[in-house]
């Protein structure tokens, strides 16, 4: 349409710039001329026809362009900043209405593609009752409590981004003061807090965070030029209630009854309102925090998701469109969801870029750096390979994956990812090699793709172990990492003879949003008699210990820990060998990300279930 509308003003300008004759004098009256114009009689001339047909054309246009500025009255200004002279923006909407339904074919498309042809009760029921709200627990504040499984994907993924609000974008005055964009830019890359009380954040705090994390997502989503924002109509447009009722409470009685099993039981209450501003979208959010926080808000964020990326990229992204966003039997959120809310691609892989299968067939993953990360118990397993950019983040903030559930995990300090020389080398080594990796992460590689390692990397193999990892017809990543802890620097590997490589030791903290019983809670608020059910925080202290092989490691974790003085041979203390570790399957992923990690922490072990 708006095409349509240039194309005809460009041609009136065009027929404005043909010399013409002046038009003739008529003697006829007004209405007879107009008679004529409208019928076309035969005594307009080819002259008039041409002026009356331009003046047509450019009162169209204008009459368009007018009616377009009175339903979108400023114009829209990137990033929410004020226009010229210092006017502040109040048009946000693509269009002049303030919200619009979906049809009847793109809410049945939107339900099929979330939730499939068969999907039980049980799991509408569990995303039907999800709502975005904060713990009461001081100790749990800044975190979302989960009170259904299912849901815990897209609960986890706005955590994550809640956590990197609070931890390092500074103090939140407004929703609106600053671009989420410039405000990280503004930030030092080794920013850190030595400790922080979760328990002093205020709700205004909390609240902005979740605002700003909920706005990202969603332009992250649009691909940062819109963001669709979906409500219910049932609801109605504002949120004014009776005296002495909270929102939360009129909100509950309007859902009383309100059940959605179709893709027709959407469109009938679903509407959608769709923002180019951040600084609007963000007011809106605002504005709908207590509809968010109501049993329908999990449900509204994820179809606000799908909706800012649009159903038709959504399925593009997919390696399989066919099956459902949450999966049966159990209802949990698929990887999908999880890679959209964290890198705005609705993509099924979590290795860097895509996987060629030959055959003009590919598997795709994940294609730029994200601001948050995602580690998983899987890959301690062997199912699958999270690649370097969802496993460095620009924020030490990782939704952590479990077969069942979601939760996160995050650092206070940004320099836990810092590396040193050799960390740098191996990643740069493991970067290489996986990009050859054509199994999915199954650790092998073809002679030709290993030559091509070598060529990048600089690594320069003694002839005799050349020969042996190729002779099999392909290398495996164990047996290659292998010769290269045994290779000298000198020669591109990281065998070194300095005792340099001092261990690192750092603090993590784990948060699980889903209520569990917590003893060690109890004996604070209830004498010890009966366990909290409560989201868990966890925190744990974690050494990496220097680049021992992978052998050698197994054997000191296994091994007294009175055998560590006898390693250490008169060395700094820096370099001695690690205490044992506790364990958990939460440490499993960790050493996903740092390999040989031991960990350990005070009470319960963390749970990722």
């Amino acid at each position: 349409m708006a095409d349509q509308e240039e194309e005809d003003f460009q041609m009136a300008i065009r027929m404005s710039m043909q010399p013409s004759p002046p038009e003739p004098k008529r003697s006829k009256p007004r209405d007879a001329a107009i008679s004529g114009v409208v019928s076309g009689s035969p005594e307009e001339s080819p002259e008039a026809k041409s002026r009356r047909l331009q003046r047509e054309l450019m009162a169209a246009a204008a009459e368009k362009r007018m009616m377009a500025a009175k339903s979108v009255s400023s114009p829209i200004v990137k990033g929410g900043k004020s226009g010229e002279g210092g006017r502040k923006e109040e048009s946000y909407l693509v269009s002049g209405n303030l919200s619009k339904e979906l049809s009847q074919e793109e809410s049945i498309q939107l339900f099929f593609m979330v939730f499939g042809n068969e999907v039980s009760k049980s799991v509408l029921a569990q995303w039907s009752n999800q709502g975005i709200r904060f713990s009461s627990d001081p100790e749990t504040s800044m975190g979302l409590v989960q009170h259904e499984g299912g849901p815990c994907g897209v609960l986890a993924a706005i955590q994550a981004f809640v956590l990197k609000y609070i931890l390092f974008y500074g103090e939140l005055k407004d929703v609106t003061t600053t671009p989420h964009n410039q405000g990280l830019n503004a930030l030092p890359k080794s920013q850190s807090f030595p400790s922080i009380n979760f328990s002093s954040l205020s709700e205004e705090v909390k609240a902005r965070a979740l605002i700003r994390s909920m706005g990202e997502i969603l332009f992250l989503c649009g691909s940062s030029r819109k963001a669709v924002i979906a409500t219910l109509s049932v609801l109605g447009n504002d949120n004014k209630h009776s005296k002495g009722v909270s929102d939360d409470e009129a909100i509950a009685k309007e859902l009383e009854g309100l059940s959605i099993e179709s893709g027709l039981d959407l469109q009938k209450v679903l509407r959608v309102e769709t923002y180019t501003s951040q600084t609007s979208a963000l007011r809106r959010l605002e504005a709908m925090i207590p509809v968010y926080q109501s049993r329908m808000g999990a449900l509204l964020f994820l179809i606000s998701a799908l909706l800012s990326r649009g159903l038709d990229l959504v399925q593009a992204d997919r390696d399989d469109p066919s099956l459902p966003l949450v999966t049966a039997p159990f209802g949990h959120a698929s990887q999908e969801i999880v890679n959209l809310l964290l890198c705005g691609q609705a993509v099924p892989n979590v290795f860097d870029g895509r996987m060629d299968l030959g055959g003009g067939m590919f598997l795709k993953g994940i294609s730029r750096h994200v601001e948050v990360g995602f580690l998983t118990l899987l890959e301690s397993l062997n199912f699958c390979k999270v690649g370097q950019y969802l496993k460095c983040p620009k924020w030490p903030i990782w939704v952590v994956g479990s077969e069942s559930h979601y939760t996160v995990l995050f650092a206070l300090d940004t320099s836990v990812q810092n590396e040193n020389e050799l960390e740098e080398r191996e990643s740069q080594i493991r970067k290489a090699f996986d990009a050859q990796d054509q199994s999915g992460g199954g650790g092998f590689i073809s002679v030709e793709g290993f030559h091509q390692v070598l060529r990048e990397t600089n690594v320069k193999l003694p002839q005799e172990k050349l020969e042996h990892l190729c002779s099999a017809g392909f290398i495996v990543w164990s047996e290659f990492w292998q010769v290269i802890l045994e290779l000298d620097k000198s020669l591109g590997g990281l065998k070194d003879s300095s005792g340099c490589m001092g261990r690192k030791v750092f603090d993590l903290y784990h948060f699980n949003g889903i209520a569990k019983s917590d003893l060690n809670g109890s004996q604070v608020n209830t004498g010890g008699d009966i366990p909290l059910q409560r989201p868990r925080l966890t925190k744990l202290r974690v050494s990496v210990p220097p680049r021992w092989t992978p052998e050698e490691f197994m054997a000191d974790v296994a091994a007294s820990s009175a055998s560590s003085a006898n390693e250490s041979g008169g060395k700094d203390s820096e370099v001695s060998k690690p205490e044992p570790s506790q364990h958990a399957p939460l440490v499993d992923c960790i050493r996903t990300r740092w390999p040989r990690a031991i960990c350990s922490w005070l009470g319960d072990p963390p749970s990722i279930v």
